[in-house]
């Protein structure tokens, strides 16, 4: 499934709704957000457009157990290659989160 997500495109301007990105769930169960509206960790951070140069992603499984990228849950300021070589591991891949490096390390 592919779902577009909207965002204000400017505080307090909840009529004025943009495109701020998508999410994506696969066969495996792993979801991906690929989002560049304003909040998220791109250029776009403090306005909302149709387009950007970068993007803020996360992942997650079924179970609800988000990928652990090293220092957050999300990562920010995403070239369009590393967005496509993130969908690719969302798609193919096992979501590492904080909950399976605990599992993995007794």
């Amino acid at each position: 499934m592919i779902e577009i997500n909207y965002h204000s495109k400017k505080i307090g301007e909840m009529s004025n709704l943009v495109e701020s990105g998508f999410i994506m769930t696969f066969d495996n169960g792993n979801t991906i957000s690929v989002q560049f509206g304003m909040g998220n960790y791109c250029a776009n951070r403090k306005e909302s457009k149709s387009s950007c140069v970068n993007a803020e992603i996360a992942i997650w499984n079924e179970a609800g157990d988000w990928h652990d990228f090293g220092s957050n849950i999300v990562k920010g300021w995403c070239s369009p290659d590393e967005v496509a070589k993130w969908i690719f591991f969302a798609a193919n891949f096992e979501v590492n989160s904080k909950e399976h490096q605990k599992e993995t390390t007794k």
